[in-house]
């Protein structure tokens, strides 16, 4: 038998209506809510954004009202309106609800049609408080005639009454069918209730600070932020600045007593935007400020007085300071510091926002409120002294005016509008629910606040997504929308005034273009628009793909160290690229790659010649399995590549010039890589050793092999290269050569002096070949370290070697022999001349009183003599205080010491023998530490002055751009580069004092 279907009963149960608490059928009851007349109540209910909340509330109120709450239950049956706005009030806010339950006598307020006025406000507050104008003194000052501790209660309780109408009003929509407030108007309102809430505020202060006399002082109550520009929050601080004349106790007093007041009874107020911040004065006369801001101030201060509006208190006195101090707002991108000082505070904000937390950040955090209004103000700086159009206080007003002046595309305008206006209302859904002051969404497993957010927002399912998954969909989008318009902002409308993209953009004049650019941290900007004018005339789809990428590749270049110089190498490195159609591809697509190669091509100019001539080195700016693909090559692999590849050439011509493409490829690699600082600078050392060693070694077997051609016989004798130097320790630097003894040994039969010509003729060779003028950064190998110096012979036999090292030695010549290795040609010749050299840099017993004496004399007179003239012992990085040679020469005399006692010591590397010194305990470990860091740090800032400059170069510069450059790439955290050179100075120093008392004494 088929049961027939059961009607669905007509009034909705607390199922369906989404309430979850278990007593939700036991209130509606209550309230008499469980008929078929109540329906509209109870779907209405449902729509509240915490149905539960709500009913809540509603019991209480019932409770509170007694035999009045018929009253608001009929009024809510039968006004919509009503219903709509009480409903999502108290589903929307704990806040509101607690408030209403206080005081539900004041429920008829939310009937009200319209929202009260600013003269309507103004009026509210004051006869809360009784307040009478003062006489004598101007519209907005009122003298209060409840003042006491009282005063506070009517105050707040006034306040959050009018505060509660506008949030019913502007909620309504959730629930019922209402207009929806536009944010501006919101802003606006709320703006009014604040300058309403200062000025009751004032009349308090008046009657405390003067109470048996008349105000003698004119205090003009200026408005700053949020509240200056008309888009006030529902809860936010309130900045203020205070002028008046005179600035004497009474006026100080006044402003104190106001800020109290309002702290108390309204919202936390704020004056530290004031000049000096909150270490100057609270209050200043007008000629004070004017003095301050013509002088001292910073241009994140007159970004500030961008929003500056007279509040309350005496407005002519406030037109008058905002009359004074306007013009200089206009003319604040034209100051020497405007750029850095922009870029500055805009990573401080970043810096604000914890890395876990920058996602869920309405405020501060990517793609955020902050970025929409940091843009649109620095914007109206750059351009706003030759369009007065652009004297907007408003973020709103402030993107029209730019987009009808034409600096900003209008689709941009109003897509960056409606991103603004969303992430604006979400932060106001989040405050009004407890009245707190918060920015920050939900987190990501909070379903319950997730799904409450939406609600209140007004978001509804799709058809695919629920409403939670439409508000996390709308704010992923909204965030990458403000993001990628934020690079827009800035350079597409410099795009379109070089290039016709887009028939109906209006385009920037030439004028406004370079403002731009300078304001964007271009020195030159009329070259840079010479680079984009040439860049997007590319034909055809080229050009195309880089007016596509250029918006987001130039906001990169912004934010290195040289922006011109970068851009001049992208347009270098895109020509230079022209037949290779994977280029542009890559980049985007590549978003890594982009972004990467624009931080290399704006700190370096070692690089982009590289590039030009490696440009597959580009492609391994992409990520990997294993992470960037820069670091996944092994140094030694690419040594092995290079020699089997020279191998195959007869021709020592072309065999050089294969492993200089190779080395290339590695060079280029190693820099990008450290440049983005993917590598450490042991790592970064090793591997510009690794790749000499295999250019020496494929050089020399390409000579060898076409003299063995040539002369249709094996060679005459075995030849090694020894490494000396930093070439020995496996510690090279971009600009050091590669210091080398050549050692022979004539083969069994063969005569010695034609083994020894033959070897002086194939070392010869391998010094030119690979010293040839290139393009590349140079290759010269350098013998100078020989016994007799650069009169001696290029190359001797062992047992010549040996013969003057136990004759002759001096005693500089032991200590570089400290560093002797086997890197190229045959290894075991290489390794018989370690071993009986072995014997004279490790001697037994140690090295004599008398080598210490003329170490220290040498010592002495390297740093007295080879320092270059002007150079600056505190920086110089090589033979400066502290640098490397202060480093490397206490270790090597440590060696010199104790290597017989300690094999460990038996090491070209200063780092490891560095490390050898700590276990032997030779050296207490902190001594040991700043020694370690000085090196690390010297060795770092020397090969950073080498990737910026593009030469060889040992001179740290003094404060200004090419010492910021160098900080950034060196690793320094910021463009600081005072504070790079402070540390550099500090960390050498430390060195000194070890150096001083282990090698001096």
């Amino acid at each position: 038998m088929v049961r027939p279907p059961t009607a669905r009963p007509a009034v909705p149960g607390a199922g369906r209506l989404g309430l979850l608490e278990p007593t939700a059928a036991d209130s509606l009851r209550e309230l008499a809510w469980d008929n078929v007349e109540s329906i509209p109540l109870l779907w209405a209910l449902s729509r509240s954004p915490d149905a539960d909340l709500a009913l809540l509330t509603l019991i209480r109120l019932r409770e509170k009202l007694g035999t009045e709450w018929a009253a608001l239950d009929s009024a809510l049956r039968s006004e919509t309106s009503l219903r709509g706005r009480l409903f999502a009030l108290i589903g929307s806010s704990s806040a509101f609800a607690d408030h209403l339950v206080a005081d539900p006598a004041v429920w008829p307020m939310l009937r009200r049609r319209e929202l009260p006025d600013r003269a309507e406000l103004i009026a509210d507050l004051l006869a809360a408080v009784g307040a009478t104008p003062e006489s004598g003194a101007g519209p907005m000052i009122h003298r209060a005639e409840i003042h006491g501790p009282e005063s506070i209660a009517l105050l707040r309780k006034r306040y959050r009454d009018q505060l509660m109408l506008l949030a019913a009003i502007d909620l309504a929509a959730t629930v019922e069918n209402e207009p929806v407030l536009p944010y501006q108007q919101v802003g606006r309102h709320l703006t009014d209730l604040a300058d309403a809430a200062l000025t009751a505020a004032l009349s308090v202060a008046v009657a405390r600070v003067c109470p048996e006399r008349p105000v003698s002082s004119r205090l003009g109550v200026i408005a700053m932020g949020k509240c200056g520009a008309r888009e006030l929050n529902y809860v936010s601080d309130v900045d203020l600045v205070f002028v008046a004349e005179p600035a004497d106790t009474e006026a100080t007093r006044l402003a104190a007593e106001l800020m109290s007041v309002a702290g108390n009874a309204f919202f936390e107020v704020d004056a530290a935007l004031r000049p000096e911040g909150k270490a100057g004065a609270l209050v200043r006369t007008l000629e004070s400020h004017v003095a301050y801001y013509k002088r001292w101030a910073r241009t994140w201060e007159f970004q500030a007085l961008l929003k500056m509006r007279p509040a309350t208190g005496d407005l002519e006195l406030g037109e008058e300071y905002r009359a004074e101090l306007l013009p200089m707002v206009w003319n604040a991108s034209e100051r020497s510091d405007f750029v850095a000082d922009v870029q500055a505070m805009r990573r401080r904000v970043e810096d604000l926002v914890p890395a876990d937390m920058r996602e869920r950040e309405l405020k501060l955090g990517h793609g955020s409120l902050r970025d929409v209004e940091f843009a649109v103000q620095l914007l109206q700086l750059v351009h706003g002294k030759a369009d007065e159009k652009l004297h907007v206080q408003g973020t709103v007003e402030a993107l029209a005016a730019l987009a009808a002046g034409g600096y900003i595309g209008r689709d941009d305008s109003a897509n960056l509008t409606a991103s603004y206006e969303f992430l604006r209302l979400l932060e106001h859904r989040l405050q009004l629910q407890r009245l707190k002051r918060t920015h920050t969404l939900p987190a990501a497993d909070d379903e319950e606040g997730m799904r409450w957010l939406a609600r209140a927002a007004h978001m509804r399912p799709d058809g695919r997504q629920d409403a939670v998954g439409v508000l996390q969909s709308e704010i992923k989008r909204n965030a990458l929308r403000v993001r990628r318009l934020h690079a827009k902002l800035f350079y597409r409308p410099l795009l379109e005034s070089v290039a016709r993209l887009d028939a109906d953009s209006l385009r920037l004049s030439p004028e406004a273009a370079v403002r731009q650019l300078a304001a964007l941290g271009y020195a030159d900007p009329t070259h840079a628009l010479g680079h984009l004018k040439a860049l997007t005339g590319e034909v055809g789809r080229k050009g195309r793909i880089q007016a596509l990428l250029l918006p987001t590749l130039l906001e990169w270049l912004g934010d290195t160290p040289n922006p011109d110089a970068g851009l001049l190498a992208y347009r270098r490195v895109s020509e230079g690229l022209d037949d290779e159609i994977w280029f542009l591809r890559e980049l985007r697509d590549e978003s890594a790659v982009a972004q990467r190669l624009m931080i290399v091509l704006g700190s370096s100019a070692y690089l982009p010649d590289l590039l030009i001539n490696a440009p597959e080195t580009i492609r391994m700016f992409a990520d990997g399995p294993d992470g960037p693909l820069l670091t996944t090559t092994q140094p030694a692999e690419v040594g092995s590549r290079i020699v089997a590849a020279v191998a195959r050439y007869d021709d020592p011509r072309r065999a050089v010039a294969t492993a200089r493409s190779l080395r290339r490829h590695e060079l280029a690699r190693v820099a990008s890589a450290d440049v983005l600082g993917m590598l450490d600078v042991p790592e970064v050392c090793r591997s510009l050793s690794l790749v000499w060693v295999a250019v020496l070694e494929a050089a020399l077997q390409a000579v060898i092999r076409s003299s063995e051609l040539e002369q249709d016989e094996p060679a005459p004798a075995d030849l090694a290269v020894i490494g000396m130097g930093r070439l020995g320790g496996f510690e090279l630097g971009y600009g050091s050569d590669a210091d080398v003894l050549f050692v022979c040994d004539p083969r069994p039969g063969a005569d010695e002096t034609i083994a020894v010509k033959w070897a002086n003729g194939v070392a010869e060779q391998v010094q030119r070949l690979l010293g040839a003028p290139s393009t590349d950064p140079p290759l010269q190998v350098d013998a100078g370290l020989r016994p007799e110096g650069r009169n001696g012979s290029l190359v001797r036999t062992l047992a010549a070697y040996e013969a003057y090292y136990q004759q002759w030695a001096q005693a500089w010549e032991v200590q570089a022999l400290l560093r002797a290795h086997q890197v190229a040609g045959d290894q075991e010749l290489g390794v018989r001349f370690l071993r009986m050299i072995d014997a004279v840099r490790y001697p037994a017993g140690g090295v004599s009183a008398d080598s210490v004496r003329e170490i220290r004399r040498i010592k002495a007179r390297v740093d007295s003599e080879r320092l270059p003239r002007g150079a600056n012992p505190a920086t110089h990085t090589k033979l400066g205080r502290g640098g490397l040679a202060d480093i490397e020469w206490t270790v090597q005399l440590m060696q010199l010491r104790y290597a017989h006692e300690v094999p460990e010591l038996h090491n070209t590397s200063t780092l490891e023998s560095l490390d050898a010194i700590e276990r032997a305990e030779l050296l207490d470990a902190t001594d040991i530490a700043l020694l370690r860091d000085a090196w690390l740090t010297a060795t770092k800032a020397r090969n950073a002055l080498v990737l910026v400059r593009g030469k060889p170069a040992d001179q740290l510069p003094g404060p200004g751009r090419l010492l910021s450059a160098v900080a950034r790439v060196a690793g320094w955290p910021n463009d600081d580069g005072s504070e790079f050179l402070d540390h550099y100075m500090r960390v050498t120093r430390r060195a000194k004092t070890v150096v001083e008392r282990v090698f001096g004494g």
